[in-house]
């Protein structure tokens, strides 16, 4: 299972990357799927694709490499640089997708621009 869902995930994610084709990405997720950002509401699978929808122009530029795919039973996670096109900034983003029954039923994300990482960094700081 832990491979199966590793696949499904790396298809709706090169998919959409690679293609821009939100129809296809949003074949691999389940009718009750939830997206999660930082924050107090999680977006349904319509509105989360509208959203995708709706920025297909810097998401055509956009660079992804992808630095760490790991799955644990229904849980898969991706961590990937970002960048917007060759002279945008870099973010590192980290997406946890859990699945059920093959299709992505949620997906955590967070996202934080490389350049601010030092200063989120100071938290730790006694």
């Amino acid at each position: 299972m832990t491979e199966a869902n590793k696949r499904i995930v790396q298809r709706a994610l090169s998919g959409l990357v690679e293609t821009g084709d939100t129809d296809t990405l949003g074949s691999f997720l389940s009718e009750d799927f939830v997206h999660h950002r930082p924050g107090p509401a999680g977006r349904t699978k319509a509105a989360w694709l509208a959203d995708v929808r709706a920025a297909q122009g810097p998401l055509a530029a956009m660079r992804v490499e992808v630095r760490h795919l790991v799955a644990d039973d229904q849980y898969v996670m991706v961590h990937s640089a970002r960048r917007l096109g060759d002279a945008g900034p870099q973010v590192a983003v980290v997406d946890i997708c859990r699945l059920e029954g093959g299709l992505i039923a949620e997906i955590w994300e967070t996202i934080e621009p490389v350049s601010q990482a030092p200063a989120n960094l100071r938290w730790w700081e006694v």
